[in-house]
């Protein structure tokens, strides 16, 4: 990644929110409410509305315990999440999106995994902070945030104390995200689409672009613009992740726009080039190839055009 990232001060290391959040019960009292969100379940902009904590599935086809596909020290991601040390990264089963380029089809839309209870999740969680990871980064953990409270709850008695990142496809809705409002520090979340229409056909969610638009000004409501700690780590704000589709099927001029007139300038924006026609969109004419430089050059220049200069841009398709 080109990293377009300007100055930020970095100041003392600053202890994560729901450290103070434990200790005044509200945690508690916040993992009481997401396990009501799940018994009629609202997780999502789905709004199921069945109850999931006695075996009933709906959009996510999810129980109650979350389902891991994976976990590992990772040192993939934009560089103040992984940064020296590298990025504690936990993916979940199944999605509220079906999107047909997936990349992590056999996670997300297959629902490959092991189901664990609250306690083996909170052990992952501290093998991550044990193996000198940055952070704690939740991959797809919408619709599984009651029982990642209950291992947050778990873990945080036996010394738990990484930064949370909540590292999403950003479809996500208001309820959800009064709930991780002091819990999370830095909101990772996509933005797909401008177009609803395109929304509905590649990912089964016409209202993604507003819902998504209104998901990330709370996001940045809640925790601001990126801040670094001295080890050049980020403990707080939010980076926007917007991937280039071919023939411009994202609509990233008017995803940049939105951005800088809605939320802020001075955003991070994660510009990816790394799009691969993959899953169902081998099948589909419009998806069926890589983006092309020219593409990409084009995106560059949206970005630029919006003033968005914060943030890290790819290497253009060959």
């Amino acid at each position: 990644m080109e990293d377009r990232i300007e100055t930020i001060s970095r100041p003392a290391p600053v202890w994560p929110s729901y450290l103070v959040l434990h200790r005044t019960g509200e945690l508690a009292a916040k993992t009481l409410r997401a396990r009501r969100l799940m018994e009629d379940c609202r997780l999502c902009p789905r709004d199921c509305r069945i109850d999931r904590m006695h075996g009933r599935m709906g959009f996510c086809r999810s129980g109650s315990l979350a389902r891991v596909y994976k976990y590992k020290v990772h040192h993939g991601e934009e560089p103040p999440i992984s940064a020296s040390r590298g990025s504690g990264i936990v993916f979940f089963s199944n999605c509220t999106l079906r999107c047909s380029y997936c990349q992590n089809a056999p996670m997300s839309h297959l629902g490959r995994g092991t189901d664990l209870s609250p306690g083996r999740l909170a052990d992952i969680f501290l093998f991550l902070q044990h193996s000198g990871c940055h952070n704690l980064n939740l991959v797809t953990a919408t619709h599984f945030v009651y029982p990642v409270l209950q291992a947050l709850e778990l873990a945080v008695v036996r010394g738990f104390h990484l930064p949370i990142v909540w590292n999403s496809s950003g479809y996500e809705n208001l309820e959800l995200l009064a709930l991780l409002d002091g819990i999370v520090d830095i909101y990772l979340p996509d933005m797909k689409y401008a177009d609803p229409e395109v929304a509905r056909t590649y990912s089964a969610a016409i209202d993604y672009p507003s819902v998504n638009m209104a998901a990330a000004e709370e996001m940045f409501r809640q925790v601001g613009c990126l801040r670094l700690d001295r080890e050049g780590a980020a403990h707080r704000g939010l980076i926007i992740r917007h991937l280039v589709l071919p023939h411009d099927l994202a609509g990233t001029a008017a995803i940049m726009k939105l951005i800088s007139g809605r939320i802020s300038r001075r955003i991070h924006v994660s510009l990816m080039s790394q799009y691969l026609p993959v899953w169902a969109a081998r099948q589909d004419p419009l998806l069926d190839r890589p983006v092309t430089g020219g593409e990409y050059q084009r995106a560059i220049e949206a970005l630029e055009k919006a003033g968005l200069s914060r943030g890290w841009t790819q290497s253009p398709p060959v």
